[in-house]
């Protein structure tokens, strides 16, 4: 049994002891693993949080090795939960654990959920489906959902509490929306100022392979802003910054962006930008759908 206080003594003076014990009481369910998913993780982890529930389906691959903290030569092919439950345990020994393998899902979702005290979206970028489900059960069930998105150079920040505007209504997102329409509206709301469309090259995103440029280091920024804003929450240091409010910090162009869209993605100059996106990948919507659905 290892010597909790010790592990987490250097946090003391940014921490108090009654908030490092409330940490240590505190559980984290953290869906997905991967990208910004692992590195959530271990962050929270080393911050002295002691439980989380972990969802994951993945395996780790080659293509995971530029930016996910779980992927390394001895990795690959391995169950993302069971290594990522390795790497906290071998932080904190002591560590509760409850391993979520098939990801979420319509049928452990709510157990997922159900004593989480916060909840973080590292969800893979393109399972929108997957995400709908994790928002709307969240939200039913009075659960705060923390999401951050490594966008080129750039990380983002948004929070979505039982009280704020929800998910749905920031994104403008309904279920029975075509999923690729569902994609471009995650993805326009994500990023109100796209501090990174100067410098990114679109032509990499291919929406059927799930892929898009990537980096380590906006994973590292996305960990930053989101396990913060986690840290906030769970002591109730002030209030959060729940939509429609957004951040976006970009330190490749030296930009800090935030506001608020009182309209979601709504309001017109949202709708005019879903509508340049949607032509511009307008060539991959039917397979994407396909891929989706499932339906011809």
């Amino acid at each position: 049994m290892s010597d909790y206080s010790a592990l987490f003594r250097r946090n003391l003076g940014l921490v108090s002891e009654s908030e490092q014990e409330k940490l240590q009481s505190s559980r984290v369910a953290v869906a997905g693993l991967g990208g910004v998913g692992g590195i959530h993780l271990v962050t929270l982890a080393r911050m002295g949080i002691g439980r989380f529930n972990l969802a994951d389906l993945d395996t780790f691959g080659e293509v995971n090795m530029n930016r996910q903290y779980g992927a390394n030569a001895r990795t690959i092919g391995r169950p993302k939960v069971e290594v990522m439950a390795e790497v906290v345990r071998d932080i904190n020994p002591d560590v509760d654990l409850r391993l979520y393998t098939n990801g979420v899902q319509p049928d452990n979702v709510e157990e997922f959920l159900g004593d989480a005290d916060a909840v973080v979206d590292s969800i893979d970028y393109f399972a929108i489906k997957a995400r709908i489900l994790l928002y709307k059960t969240a939200r039913r069930m009075g659960k705060t959902v923390f999401f951050s998105a490594p966008i080129g150079h750039s990380g983002t920040l948004h929070v979505f509490t039982p009280e704020s505007m929800s998910f749905f209504d920031y994104y403008d997102i309904r279920e029975d929306m075509a999923p690729f329409d569902q994609l471009v509206a995650f993805s326009i709301g994500l990023t109100p100022k796209g501090t990174h469309w100067k410098y990114m090259d679109l032509s990499r995103v291919d929406l059927n392979s799930h892929a898009g440029p990537s980096l380590a280091s906006a994973c590292d920024i996305s960990a930053g802003l989101l396990t913060t804003e986690v840290f906030t929450h769970l002591l109730s240091r002030r209030p959060l910054r729940a939509a429609p409010q957004f951040m976006q910090f970009d330190p490749y162009r030296g930009l800090f962006r935030q506001g608020r869209l009182p309209f979601g993605n709504k309001g017109p100059l949202q709708r005019l930008k879903r509508w340049i996106v949607a032509r511009k990948f307008q060539d991959q919507a039917a397979e994407f759908n396909r891929q989706m659905t499932g339906k011809p």
